[in-house]
């Protein structure tokens, strides 16, 4: 969530990010109501003072009562009577009130949910991915002295992958992963959760079904409410997460923290799940766009402090970059521009591994910085060396998804007689075997 008092202060910054980020929001409405909420709270007080007045008053007036002279007796009672009769007629002002807060109170997080953080200084102005800017390469693209095959004639012809009975089974957009490929697809799991607990990251199970706060306070709802499946039949509802980001960034949700302990570091490994709505068409052949995947992910919860998280930043990209060296999947980095930019993102690095089926990079890692944005509406706070509480930032980074990062694996490693080479790095989780298939 946006901070209010800042967007009272500066509304064209917030306009201006809406418009850049391409989102929808009233923000003159999001200022009237917001002054008639204020307005009313005013109100509200100056009752809460007049009732706290008459209580004193009153109190006052028994105490003269006690000494008062049979003739004074009778103009204190009578000031008494009207004082006494006054709180009946401030309590129906003050229901008034409630319920035009009632009113307003809804309208106004509504629009407020939807506001845009606005991206930093330093994000490249864009339409959309085709203007993100290029800012790093890694690796050599290998040239093939053989025509090569793609993942999902690797997997065919290997019995790695069969999408067929996937799609009998759950419909478009879905596999199974069989023998070695399924072994290939834990191994890059196993490999990404061990290096990032050598760097100083808490492994956590997580749970991938979760209640609407979590969404919103993750700033997936209201805006990717479409993307995500509901469990209808539950009450509230729940909601199948598509990152494990929600689980590990809620985890602290309504929490106050001690600042000693920051930052908190997390990785967490689950299923993900996401509806691709709005992309008919697009991808549906393979394993890029799919329903239900998995992935390491990592959460950095840190102070208040932009230097901080820009650093915090370039060392969660690092992270990811360690596990596709690792691998040694030559890929690119690209700083993301405003309107490839999510609702609550600050700034965000792609990193997009080369995949010769698409002769191309394809994305397979996203890092962002939140600042205070998901925080804020987690109510997710921590007391700092002065006693004070301050809203803590966020930030989060892919480690690994599979099966997505299978494609260039399988399309990088294969060999001129169909077999796969396995990676070096994922040797020690596959027996220490070499080759998936004929030698």
């Amino acid at each position: 969530m946006i901070d209010l008092k800042d967007l009272r202060e500066n509304p064209d910054r917030y306009r201006h990010a809406a418009q850049l980020k391409r989102i929808d929001v009233d923000i003159d409405t999001l200022l009237e109501l917001d002054a008639k909420r204020r307005a009313l709270d005013s109100t509200r007080q100056q009752l809460t003072a007049e009732k706290n007045s008459i209580g004193k008053q009153i109190a006052q007036l028994a105490g003269r009562l006690k000494s008062a002279s049979p003739t004074e007796k009778s103009a204190v009672q009578e000031e008494m009577k009207n004082l006494q009769s006054r709180p009946t007629e401030l309590k129906a002002q003050e229901q008034t009130l409630d319920a035009q807060v009632a009113e307003i109170d809804p309208r106004l997080m509504e629009i407020l949910l939807r506001c845009a953080q606005p991206a930093d200084d330093d994000v490249p102005v864009g339409r959309d991915d085709s203007e993100n800017v290029e800012i790093k390469k890694w690796g050599t693209v290998r040239q093939f002295d053989f025509s090569p095959k793609d993942h999902m004639t690797l997997g065919s012809e290997l019995n790695l992958i069969d999408v067929d009975r996937g799609v009998k089974l759950a419909g478009s957009r879905s596999y199974f992963l069989i023998g070695d490929g399924a072994l290939l697809h834990q191994a890059v799991l196993r490999l990404a959760q061990d290096m990032m607990m050598e760097r100083g990251f808490i492994p956590m199970t997580v749970p991938v079904l979760v209640r609407e706060p979590a969404m919103v306070g993750t700033g997936y709802f209201p805006l990717g409410r479409e993307q995500s499946y509901v469990m209808s039949n539950e009450e509230p509802a729940k909601y199948l997460v598509g990152t494990a980001e929600v689980s590990l960034t809620a985890f602290h949700m309504d929490e106050t923290l001690d600042g000693k302990t920051l930052p908190r570091k997390y990785v967490g490994m689950s299923p993900c799940f996401r509806r691709e709505a709005g992309t008919y068409g697009k991808d549906t052949a393979g394993l890029y766009r799919i329903h239900q995947f998995d992935k390491v992910e990592q959460v950095i919860i840190c102070k208040n402090d932009i230097k901080e998280s820009k650093r915090w930043h370039e060392e969660i990209l690092q992270n990811a970059e360690a596990i596709l060296q690792k691998l040694d999947l030559p890929y690119r980095i690209v700083k993301v521009c405003t309107g490839d930019l999510g609702q609550g993102q600050v700034a965000k690095y792609d990193i997009e591994t080369w995949m010769p089926s698409r002769k191309s990079y394809g994305e397979t890692h996203s890092a962002s910085r939140f600042y205070d944005f998901q925080a804020r509406r987690l109510n997710l706070r921590y007391r700092d060396e002065e006693g004070k509480v301050r809203i803590c930032h966020t930030l989060n980074n892919t480690v690994i998804a599979s099966p997505r990062v299978l494609i260039p694996i399988l399309e990088l490693y294969q060999n001129a007689n169909g077999s796969i080479t396995i990676p070096t790095a994922l040797r020690p989780y596959m027996g220490n075997r070499e080759i998936i298939g004929n030698a």
